[in-house]
């Protein structure tokens, strides 16, 4: 496929899961890679978070299909060091055509009058405003290189259907769709298009962790990923736990490219059919 070939995409939280997905699915079409990650850890997140050896990985995977990539080590909190890594990629391929804003953490699962102000603080710094920072820091370009372009922002299903006691994310994930959409306005002069991507359960170590399973299963003591598999399942038409990262990057490939010229301001939901669901 080539209907994104010579085209440069800048990627947030490119280390490991879906942005790793990402970077793998648009380099097999061509695509030049600049991706980031912040390799950061947090007292709030129960679940072990991407190091420099994911980071190299996603690089010598990308290579190895016969893609170029550059990363850089940058926390979406801090929108001087995402504008560095911006620079250096442009330095290396001159544009950028695509932005997917990937990074995401999630907290302990608890009722909303629990969430401590850390808990909440670092969710909606990382999910909401390092989103903003991610596509502020590289549409300055894209404007100046008047070419267009697509920017895609990860939100999640439960932004559409809410989950119980996870109150700072799902405000995150949804303040993203608002944020998508008066974006679509800004950009849509420059030929720039902006969608969401709502994804639901993904096996990543984001999904696979104590936290998550109990969320799903509040009445089963020390759930197993079983437990919530079946649990998940059962919450879905579509009949499957969860998708693979591949799943979405399908249907981000989609949204870069051409195919979706006039698609803008849409949130594309990959959520085996939970958010119609009874």
């Amino acid at each position: 496929m080539d209907r994104l070939a010579g085209k440069v995409a800048l990627i947030s939280g490119v280390a490991r899961g879906q942005g790793r997905s990402h970077a793998l699915r648009l380099a097999s079409e061509g695509v030049s890679i600049i991706g980031f990650d912040g390799l950061c850890t947090y007292d709030t997140v129960p679940y072990k978070q991407a190091t420099q050896d994911d980071l190299d990985e996603t690089v010598r995977l990308v290579e190895e299909a016969g893609g170029k990539i550059v990363v850089g080590r940058a926390d979406v909190r801090e929108r001087t060091q995402i504008a560095a890594v911006v620079d250096e990629g442009l330095a290396a391929f001159g544009s950028i055509d695509i932005v997917l804003a990937n990074a995401g953490i999630g907290i302990n699962s608890v009722p909303f009058w629990e969430v401590s102000q850390q808990e909440w603080d670092d969710v909606i710094d990382v999910c909401l405003t390092g989103v903003w920072h991610t596509v502020s820091a590289a549409i300055p370009s894209m404007i100046e290189a008047g070419k267009g372009g697509s920017v895609i922002m990860t939100s999640s299903a439960s932004a559409i259907k809410a989950a119980p006691q996870l109150s700072p994310y799902i405000a995150a994930k949804t303040g993203v769709i608002g944020m998508m959409r008066s974006m679509a306005n800004d950009l849509s002069p420059h030929k720039i298009r902006i969608n969401c991507v709502a994804p639901t359960a993904v096996p990543t170590d984001f999904v696979l962790n104590d936290r998550l399973y109990q969320i799903f299963c509040p009445d089963i003591e020390n759930p197993t990923v079983e437990d919530a598999a079946k649990i998940l399942r059962g919450m879905h038409p579509l009949d499957e736990p969860w998708i693979q990262t591949q799943d979405i990057s399908a249907a981000v490939a989609y949204l870069a490219s051409d195919e979706a010229r006039y698609v803008t301001g849409i949130v594309l939901p990959v959520d085996l059919g939970l958010g119609f669901a009874w």
